[in-house]
């Protein structure tokens, strides 16, 4: 009988220890995250990489951009071609880093002496996150301040305010990556099915979730479902004519993505237009006044959504998953 009652209440206990979340334990995680990164070079890579990246774009804008700088615009112009640059390989360099996070862990049984320590596992996914986001963060910072000093001698000086903006987005964009991958990285003791979730899930935002705009529009031409097209006045050169949007939801839909949320952050953050349509237009398809969803300072809280929503399905997952 007492046999009986204490393999029921083992669990019990584990569970509520695995629930508990301690500061202190999570920076300790966090912590040795970074210190890996800095002793198998990892950190220093990126941040060469960052740096090569800054004062490549500006050597090549300083010889092949005389009308640019001429126009005073060549800080705008770092921004953009950085951006268009960073909003590939920042996911990648992510998704890459949280890819064995946990389940690299799982896999080679590290993960149980891991919380054999007093580490609970909420401590263990949260302190993941922090140690990777660091190492993508840090390494940032460094290649931007690095890089200034030549930034500005190829630019003849540059905007303080864009270049910190352009740094701010590229680490909050970089953080919501990493929470994906990290929390994927919790649900399975595999490195296979872990890496192979990377993947899709790079197809989903950079193949998928690009094409929804096209879908959309198409479907609501042929008036599918829900689909169908409205009507606004548009004012072009001086005269009033008649076009068609898709429907309200469907730009929620398409403005989910953490790249779009990236291009309009740095459009809030900086002197640079990042969007396909320019505010005004879009402010006439939908009578004069966008929608919360669609201005730019909303942006910061889509990508809030994908670090917080995925660190809490990890969480949750993870504290009940058999190690």
């Amino acid at each position: 009988m007492s046999t009986e009652t204490d393999a029921v209440s083992e669990p019990t206990d584990s569970g509520s220890t695995s629930s508990r979340i301690h500061l202190g334990s999570i920076l300790t995680v966090a912590k040795k995250d970074f210190q890996d990164a800095v002793r198998s070079w990892l950190f220093w890579g990126l941040s060469v990489l960052f740096f090569l990246l800054l004062v490549g774009i500006a050597g090549a804008l300083s010889y092949f951009g005389e009308d640019i700088a001429a126009q005073g615009a060549t800080t705008d112009a770092l921004v953009f071609l950085v951006s268009q640059v960073t909003k590939w390989i920042v996911p990648l360099i992510a998704l890459i880093l949280g890819w064995k996070s946990i389940a690299g862990e799982r896999e080679s049984g590290s993960v149980k002496i891991l919380l054999s320590l007093p580490h609970s596992r909420k401590d263990v996914v949260i302190g993941k996150l922090l140690g990777r986001s660091a190492v993508l963060s840090v390494s940032l910072t460094v290649g931007f301040v690095l890089a200034a000093a030549l930034v500005a001698a190829f630019l003849g000086g540059f905007d303080i305010v864009d270049y910190g903006g352009l740094l701010v987005m590229s680490m909050t964009y970089g953080m919501a990556y990493t929470s994906i991958a990290v929390s994927l990285s919790s649900l399975t003791r595999s490195t296979t099915i872990a890496g192979a979730a990377m993947f899709c899930v790079f197809l989903l935002f950079y193949v998928v979730w690009n094409s929804l705009g096209v879908i959309f529009r198409l479907l609501g031409e042929r008036e599918f479902l829900f689909f169908d097209t409205v009507t606004y006045t548009q004012e072009f050169q001086g005269q009033e004519m008649m076009a068609e949007r898709r429907q309200d939801w469907t730009y929620f839909i398409t403005n989910l993505d953490p790249g779009q949320a990236y291009n309009r952050g740095l459009t809030f953050l900086t002197d640079v237009d990042l969007l396909e349509q320019g505010s005004t237009t879009s402010a006439q398809m939908f009578g004069g006044e966008l929608p919360i969803y669609l201005n730019d300072w909303f942006s910061f809280m889509i990508l809030l959504f994908w670090i917080v929503v995925p660190l809490g399905i990890g969480l949750y997952r993870f504290d009940r998953v058999d190690i």
